[in-house]
């Protein structure tokens, strides 16, 4: 290697270590927003947050940054394959980040902290009238940045989806929702109309918190879950955050007529945070950490949520398990009854406590509506009558106010271009178990009560070289195949007609 390529590297990492000073903290103060932080100390909590950060955005505007950072770029074929990637992720940033000032950025930041204090308030009221105008100033900032961005896209929604899913395009996205209506939406006519008979009535019998706990503790147990490196709390939205390599933390919510929301959700939440732990060292050795787009992430947390969590092998020992810790709960319920209920198809409102089935059709939804924000054509006096309708449509269901409606989900208060990543998630994971099933008895290890067997496969197959790829290039690294929602809607067709008797 030149020695000019040896010193831009050296600066080029040094700054990027500085600037994740800042990062780490705000990383901090956000998790901190979303857990305990008072309501009355999040808007102050939040501009710090936003000062912080845009001090790691300035860190990378110094010229002598940017001008090492452009000839490790142009040098990128002359450098070994982790510092290329970073050479190529940073090229990436500059293009869309050049035209932005640090005070533009600045007030941004502001406009999303401000939004997210707005939605949490609007949430809580059941009020839509409280975060419009904050997520019309999102809208806004969000045009602005996709009109700085020195790279071209074919419309302005690929640029924000470029952000989490590099590599996929709205036009792609069109066909392969398209394709899952098509099967989806006929096929939940079918089961509704099927004369299965689902018991659902002991699902929402009263757990207390502590309960839950010790089903959650129970739970990252058996996944394998680093206590040492990880922590769990509880939020009003639960996420996982991976603020340092050795602290991952998840969170999760408690409801007393629910036990199953938490479940699933730390096991979801779980899944995240081993695609964090379990990731290669070198990867933060060579800053290129965070390139894994949210639909790797997704899938990951929806595999260890839905493929292993929902299993008939992995309900066998969680069955017994909940008996132990739920005794009021399911002494009357058989191990068959557990399972049908777990797996029943029921149309609702709440994305996050959807079924397995109707999943993505929420995520459908929200893609449709937030196209129109972004390409300037919504109506945002009329969005939750908007929201509404789709979900009649779709869903046979129409909320009765706001907070089970439009302010169900924090996202929208830091832009859009997220959602998609849940549902292309769904689609990677269906792929790479088809693969896995060549190597492994997946109903087996998911029936063990340890996960150790499960997580070493994913991490060889899945998270090894999750920092280095786009996606389309990594799921075929994976599987051999391209990106295709088939293996999964075929999954969902046969699980759900057998469950469903369905001819």
């Amino acid at each position: 290697m030149k020695e000019k390529t040896e010193q831009d590297l050296e600066l080029v990492k040094k700054t990027l270590r500085e600037a994740e000073q800042y990062a780490h903290a705000c990383r901090v103060l956000n998790y901190d927003e979303e857990t305990i932080c008072p309501k009355k100390g999040m808007e102050e909590q939040g501009e710090l947050t936003a000062f912080l950060e845009n001090q790691a955005f300035v860190q990378k505007k110094n010229p002598a940054f940017l001008e090492a950072a452009d000839r490790l770029y142009g040098e990128r074929q002359e450098l070994d394959p982790l510092d290329r990637v970073l050479a190529e992720s940073l090229h990436r940033d500059r293009e869309r980040t050049e035209r932005i000032t640090p005070e533009q950025d600045a007030a941004h930041r502001k406009v999303y902290n401000r939004a997210f204090v707005d939605w949490l308030s609007a949430k809580n009221r059941a009020d839509y009238r409280i975060f419009e105008p904050s997520l019309k100033a999102v809208a806004k900032a969000q045009q602005e940045e996709i009109s700085l961005c020195t790279r071209q896209f074919d419309t302005p929604y690929d640029s924000l989806l470029d952000l989490y899913e590099r590599g996929m395009t709205e036009r792609e996205l069109d066909e392969i929702f398209g394709t899952c209506r098509e099967r989806l939406l006929p096929l939940l006519e079918r089961i509704r109309k099927s004369k299965k008979e689902i018991r659902k009535d002991f699902l929402s019998r009263t757990v207390t918190d502590e309960q839950q706990r010790r089903m959650a503790d129970w739970l990252l147990d058996v996944m394998c879950f680093d206590r040492e490196r990880g922590a769990i709390t509880t939020t009003e939205h639960p996420f996982t955050d991976g603020l340092g390599r050795n602290d991952v933390r998840i969170t999760t919510h408690y409801y007393p007529n629910s036990f199953l929301s938490s479940i699933f959700t730390v096991v979801h939440e779980g899944g995240h945070a081993l695609f964090e732990m379990l990731q290669p060292q070198e990867n933060w050795d060579h800053f290129v950490n965070q390139n894994k787009t949210m639909g790797m992430h997704e899938s990951v947390s929806r595999f260890y949520e839905n493929r292993i969590g929902r299993s008939p092998e992995f309900l066998s020992i969680l069955y017994p398990k909940a008996k132990e810790i739920f005794p009021q709960v399911l002494s009357d319920v058989t191990q068959e009854e557990f399972y049908e209920a777990v797996n029943a198809v029921e149309p609702s409102l709440i994305r996050t406590e959807a079924d397995e089935f109707t999943y993505t059709l929420h995520i459908i939804i929200r893609y449709e509506i937030e196209k129109q924000i972004v390409d300037g054509g919504a109506d945002f006096d009329h969005l939750p009558e908007l929201w509404n309708r789709k979900y009649q449509e779709y869903l046979g269901v129409t909320p009765d106010n706001d907070r089970v409606g439009i302010l169900q989900d924090v996202h929208w208060a830091s832009g859009f271009g997220y959602f998609p990543a849940y549902a292309l998630g769904n689609l990677y994971n269906a792929m790479y178990y088809t693969r896995m099933q060549q190597d492994l008895d997946i109903g087996k290890e998911a029936a063990s009560g340890n996960f150790s067997a499960i997580n070493r496969w994913m991490q060889d197959h899945v998270f090894a070289r999750a920092d280095q790829l786009d996606a389309k290039t990594w799921i075929r690294e994976i599987t051999g195949r391209e990106l295709t929602p088939k293996d999964f809607l075929d999954y969902l067709e046969e699980k759900y007609g057998r469950l469903y008797c369905l001819d």
